[in-house]
């Protein structure tokens, strides 16, 4: 295996941050123009789809479904949608075992402003008195730092929460 110089790997992990952001830009660009997900494609399903639908409620992290089994949602999809805790979602599981999701009653949302902290590998922000986790994707795709003030949106009917979505630094 040949050695990859430092230089041309972060060139490498930098065109393709940047790439995965123009597709999730397109891809936000679409959905609020034609009403359409790329991930999902049309409302209709193809034929040759013969999967499992589960709706559930994302926690911050996964989706709970209504039937009680718990499903990962990919942290840069839940990151750049800015799903909230208590978001409603539909997850449809293709045959071939794909999993595509789709936000369909997004929880009423407050924003606030706090700062990030880092306590045992993990990032939160500070809000008030209070400490919020966040997910990684998003302190890396904002490029964020320990102490960084941040913008977030949190769910404004559950004062439990325990996550926020990272709206953008400030």
């Amino acid at each position: 295996m040949t050695n990859i110089p430092d230089k041309h790997l972060e060139r490498f992990k930098k065109l393709l941050s940047e790439a995965n952001q123009n597709i999730a830009a397109a891809e936000e660009l679409l959905l609020s123009v034609a009403g359409e997900d790329l991930k999902s494609g049309p409302s209709h399903q193809p034929e040759s789809v013969t999967g499992k639908i589960v709706e559930g409620i994302f926690n911050g992290q996964h989706v709970v479904g209504d039937d009680g089994k718990v499903y990962p949602v990919q942290a840069n999809y839940a990151s750049k949608s800015r799903l909230v805790q208590g978001d409603r979602m539909k997850l449809t599981i293709s045959s071939e075992g794909g999993f595509t999701f789709k936000q369909i009653s997004p929880v009423g949302r407050m924003q606030a402003v706090g700062h990030l902290v880092k306590q045992e590998g993990h990032f939160f922000v500070a809000v008030d008195d209070k400490r919020y986790q966040v997910l990684l994707a998003s302190v890396t795709h904002h490029k964020l730092h320990e102490g960084d003030q941040v913008s977030v949106s949190l769910p404004d009917d559950n004062p439990d929460a325990t996550w926020a979505a990272i709206e953008a630094p400030l």
